[in-house]
């Protein structure tokens, strides 16, 4: 059901009428008759309860994790590369869906056992399926082993597909961490695969380049170098902290960062400091973070967080306020990544827009923009339910303009979802990321570290239009979240106002904190609409302010 937003009664006031009477002359003129004005109904402020939003995460969530545990191919346990591929499997959307069976069995939605057992089911298809130097194909049979040719001359190792895959099983050796023989025997497998990949392989042409593809029968032939800024970040990262056959920084320098890598442009009113223009599809800020959480990440070029935020706000405010007005795009309908369209498939956005809505793209954005993912998820389970879900989830895309809408669902579209909603939720995902030592090592060969950051709410990016950060009750905590930043220790104080300055709650009150990035909870209680956020501290530091809108 369509959860509307809460708004404000508009008051309507009856005014005086009055009955004149008169009468001939030299006769008395009564008195007015004086209709006193209704008194206004007192207008309630309304709390937001999120017990409906937390439902609709929970179904969205389970739906897509049925598409990688009911769907999942009964030989090996992979995920199908869509709802029509029969016994077409792929290696990065099972990555994607292994990371979903570790989220099932955090919530409950799976036994332990259960998804330990299919974990392991698909680790041993992996180990007899083909391999090229390590790397597996984008496509395998899922009863054979056999790579299924993706393109012409794509018929060996795909390396970023294979980062997809081992990302997600390293993710899984981390959360199966039981001493008991079947969670010690997975670790063991997931270890022994990981450790197999030649990533060095992908880099041995005499140009110093990291390459995608390589086959026994084509060789270099498909000659594409993994250049930045796309979705492959997790693919260096896991080449450079590989234990056995890592590539060096050199390699990432030559080949990811490139010529005009770090050029900040601003679009739609937001800086992106990476990519193409309007930063491209939205699937480049999910795929490689879906373990590697991004508020922890800053090299020279971008604070990665920063990077995703925008990238998802460029995206819906083109999709809202640039876009053809004939797409038929609104505030509940808005997102554009690679997917199914009218014509085939695409990588749609803003630079490549058809009129085609992908709801992967705004439900795998819940971690930076949880108010506008939700308004999207509140409208494809409601008022759009009927055409654009079904027993695996959001199907794959939606041509309003054309009344299209596609009715298969792929494995990596509905992996995102399930995953990133998780990293909104709970952060499981990017807590595991962060216990996995050799992705930790591989941030730091690309130069990719912690960030400090200034005090303040540098982590809030309000919307460009209004100037105002649009916060979303969180459904699981029942009380707003934000991330405070504070440059140094000492004593702060941090309220929330109304416009007007009076003080709603006080959240710290001169009280000692630590530096670093603390989540606060604050408006539990509070009526919905705009106040002010202000923090202020150790002499010498101006009050600084946030305006937001408590949704």
């Amino acid at each position: 059901m369509l959860i509307p937003v809460p708004r404000l009664l508009r008051l309507a006031w009856l005014g005086a009428s009055l009955l004149l009477a008169t009468t001939a002359c030299q006769k008395s003129v009564e008195a007015p008759t004086i209709t006193p004005p209704t008194t206004p109904t007192p207008i309630t402020p309304t709390v937001a309860d999120p017990t409906a939003d937390r439902a609709l995460l929970d179904k969205v969530q389970q739906a897509t994790l049925r598409y990688f545990w009911d769907f999942g191919h009964p030989a090996s346990g992979m995920a199908r590369e869509r709802s029509t591929s029969g016994d077409v499997v792929t290696t990065g959307g099972t990555g994607f869906g292994v990371q979903a069976l570790v989220v099932g069995a955090s919530r409950g939605w799976l036994t332990r056992d259960q998804a330990v057992a299919r974990t392991q089911k698909i680790c041993d298809f992996l180990k007899q399926a083909n391999r090229f130097h390590g790397a597996w194909p984008h496509w395998l049979n899922g009863s054979s082993g056999a790579v299924i040719p993706f393109s012409p001359q794509d018929n060996g190792g795909d390396l970023v597909e294979t980062s997809y895959l081992v990302n997600g099983l390293l993710v899984a050796r981390a959360y199966y961490d039981g001493n008991n023989a079947a969670e010690t025997t997975l670790r063991q497998t997931i270890t022994q695969l990981w450790e197999g990949v030649e990533w060095d392989w992908y880099a041995s042409r005499s140009d110093g380049l990291l390459y995608w593809h390589w086959s026994p029968q084509y060789q270099w032939a498909m000659n594409i170098p993994i250049r930045g800024w796309n979705e492959a970040l997790i693919t260096y990262v896991l080449a450079l902290g590989s234990p056995t056959h890592p590539i060096t920084p050199a390699v990432y320098k030559n080949t990811w960062v490139g010529n005009g890598f770090g050029t900040p442009l601003a679009y739609e009113g937001y800086l992106l400091p990476l990519g193409p223009a309007y930063g491209g599809p939205l699937f480049f800020a999910h795929y490689s973070f879906l373990s590697l959480d991004p508020r922890r990440m800053q090299d020279q070029y971008a604070n990665y967080w920063q990077q995703n935020v925008n990238h998802t706000l460029i995206n819906r405010s083109y999709c809202l306020y640039t876009a053809p007005k004939a797409n038929g795009y609104y505030t509940s309908l808005w997102g554009l990544t690679a997917s199914d369209d009218p014509d085939g498939y695409r990588a749609h956005q803003p630079t490549a827009d058809n009129g085609t809505v992908s709801p992967t793209a705004a439900l795998s954005s819940f971690p930076y923009t949880p108010f506008y993912a939700m308004q999207a998820l509140r409208n494809y389970y409601g008022t759009l339910s009927a055409q654009l879900t079904g027993d695996y989830g959001p199907r794959d895309a939606y041509n309003p303009s054309r009344n299209w809408v596609g009715q298969s669902f792929l494995a990596i579209d509905q992996g995102p979802i399930i995953d990133m909603i998780e990293n909104y939720r709970s952060g499981l995902l990017w807590q595991l990321g962060a216990k996995v030592p050799e992705l930790q090592a591989g941030l730091r060969q690309a130069g990719i570290n912690v960030p400090v950051y200034a005090t303040g709410f540098a982590l809030a990016v309000p919307e460009a239009k209004t100037n105002r950060y649009d916060m979303l009750k969180h459904p699981d905590r029942n009380s707003y979240q934000l991330d405070v930043a504070l440059a140094t220790a000492g004593n702060y104080t941090l309220m929330l106002e109304t416009t007007t300055g009076t003080v709603v709650e006080t959240l710290w009150n001169n009280q000692p904190q630590v530096a670093g990035v603390t989540t606060v909870a604050l408006g539990a209680t509070a009526p919905t609409g705009d106040y002010t956020v202000r923090l202020t501290g150790p002499a010498g530091l101006a009050a600084l302010t946030l305006a937001v809108t408590l949704r």
